[in-house]
């Protein structure tokens, strides 16, 4: 009994609540567990005590960094309640991630020429075809022979098979661009390609010329039998959009016809997947007449291609602009 009076003693030292109804092991290990506890220093206690008395571990709760950082806190706090604003102001500093950069608008970060143009132009008017195909001639900001683009934005699905309008048209005017052609074809028609005015002409030759990825030409007309062969070259020339194709007159046994109606100015067009077509209709320089008898073909040909499914509206909008000039917006022109 005087070793538990003695254990009883030893814990109620170390401030710990026990009685004569535990067992001695009990109060042996309770004895243990305290000693080996870690220790909480308060900060005030650590302001109070000699530096002599407080044992400073390497690391933990009882390390200098550690008991540093809390003394710091607690004098925070105080002066929070204090009414000192410094601290909140430091804080607050400290979690601002900095000013929000200021957007200007989208007019204002266009040149200078660009912006001179636009003032010209209101924007919520819908300009006559006539109009705008003038109004486009005047603000071309480019110092170089801008070409003049038609946009269009279509009612269709380009998802579905039947309303994937594609098609080619022959601009009475020409696109003013220098067309390159070439026709592969049997040797038999490279005379007459050659005089419609074809640049490339071969055979093997020309496979030769693929083979080595040499492009110098913007169409490439074949005739039905040499299509085969240039199956090989499907991945070189269909992502180019050179790929011969029925349906934009690049496969043709009249290979001297096709090749005339390409260098006058037959382009191909197609609705793109936000079911918009885009075509170049010519240049600045062709003057708002020409301009208007190419954009005449071209819509009377958009409006031969109107799916016959297609129960909504078939041109939603349309508008005209020049290379990096504004855009126009237009009456429809079709239905």
């Amino acid at each position: 009994m005087a070793k538990k009076a003695d254990l009883l003693e030893q814990a109620t030292t170390l401030g710990l609540k026990l009685t004569e109804k535990n067992t001695i092991a009990e109060i042996e290990a309770a004895i243990k567990n305290a000693a080996t506890a870690p220790v909480i220093v308060a900060a005030e206690e650590i302001t109070e005590t000699p530096e002599a008395e407080v044992k400073l571990a390497k690391a933990g709760k009882r390390s200098a960094k550690v008991l540093a950082e809390v003394e710091e806190k607690v004098e925070k706090e105080a002066r929070k309640e204090a009414g000192d604003t410094s601290a909140q102001s430091e804080e607050a500093e400290n979690r601002a991630k900095g000013p929000k950069p200021v957007t200007r608008p989208l007019i204002e970060r266009r040149g200078k020429a660009y912006r001179k143009a636009a003032e010209l132009i209101e924007k919520e008017t819908a300009y006559s075809l006539a109009d705008a195909l003038v109004l486009a001639t005047k603000t071309s900001p480019s110092k170089f022979d801008a070409s003049v683009e038609v946009h269009v934005k279509l009612g269709v699905d380009p998802r579905q098979a039947d309303q994937n309008v594609r098609a080619t048209v022959s601009l009475p005017n020409g696109t003013g661009k220098t067309i390159r052609v070439a026709v592969f074809a049997p040797e038999a028609d490279h005379a007459s390609a050659k005089k419609a005015g074809a640049d490339i002409i071969g055979d093997e030759t020309f496979l030769a010329q693929l083979d080595k990825q040499e492009i110098n030409f913007d169409i490439l007309i074949a005739t039905p039998q040499y299509m085969p062969r240039l199956g090989k070259y499907a991945r070189l020339l269909g992502p180019r959009g050179l790929m011969p194709n029925p349906k934009s007159g690049s496969v043709a046994t009249d290979v001297a016809k096709a090749t005339t109606e390409a260098k006058a100015g037959k382009v191909e067009y197609r609705v793109d997947k936000q079911a918009i077509v885009h075509l170049s209709i010519g240049k600045v320089s062709f003057g708002s007449v020409k301009l208007a008898e190419n954009a005449k073909a071209f819509f009377d040909s958009l409006q031969s291609q109107k799916p016959s499914s297609l129960k909504s509206a078939y041109v939603k909008s349309t508008s005209i602009s020049t290379t990096q000039g504004p855009g126009i917006k237009v009456e429809n022109v079709i239905s």
